[in-house]
């Protein structure tokens, strides 16, 4: 397998997520109250190419200090993934209207740059 330019980083919204990866629960309820979304360092969504049956298929990687452990990518690691469009979405919901729901604290202004 190669690795494929695309990759996307992980977050937790909800405090199950956290606890799912070692996080008490009284820390976990803090870190989603006061953030919103936390980051999850060392894990990533990455896709790679098989050239066995020359296709790309997506993997959930994750970094445990120099091992790395991969697994395909589930349908819940697609909704705590950044900058992925959920293939099941609202088909009524713009494209620009579904971006600028996703854009975390809700700081991306460049959408806006023609407007001064």
């Amino acid at each position: 397998m190669d690795s494929v330019s695309q990759k996307y980083g992980l977050f937790a919204e909800q405090p199950g997520q956290l606890q799912k990866r070692g996080i008490a629960r009284r820390e976990a309820m803090i870190l989603v109250a006061a953030k919103t979304t936390v980051s999850l360092n060392g894990e990533w969504l990455e896709a790679f190419w098989c050239k066995e049956c020359q296709e790309t298929k997506w993997y959930h990687v994750h970094k445990n200090g120099t091992t790395y452990n991969l697994a395909i990518a589930s349908e819940e690691l697609w909704r705590q993934a950044t900058g992925v469009i959920d293939p099941h979405r609202n088909p009524s919901v713009g494209e620009f209207t579904y971006r600028q729901s996703r854009t975390l604290g809700g700081k991306s202004v460049k959408d806006f740059s023609v407007m001064n």
